[in-house]
């Protein structure tokens, strides 16, 4: 697999469709809001779990929160 691929997210723009604020959302799935803002800024990649308890949160498939970029 190519290392250079680097995984990108939606996060901040449908938590904020959704009227969600990085607090409400971190209380809803269950980790700290800092964890939230370090993965809408890419600074941290969520685990399997977590990616897909915030696409049952938001309502959204995987590929519509996650993608990868070069």
């Amino acid at each position: 697999m190519d290392e250079k691929l680097i995984l990108k997210n939606h996060l901040k723009e449908v938590r904020s469709e959704k009227g969600l604020s990085q607090e409400r959302l971190s209380q809803i799935v269950g980790v700290s809001r800092n964890t939230i803002s370090s993965i809408e800024t890419g600074q941290f990649n969520p685990t399997a779990k977590l990616a897909l308890i915030l696409c049952i949160a938001l309502d959204k498939k995987f590929e519509e929160l996650f993608y990868f970029d070069e």
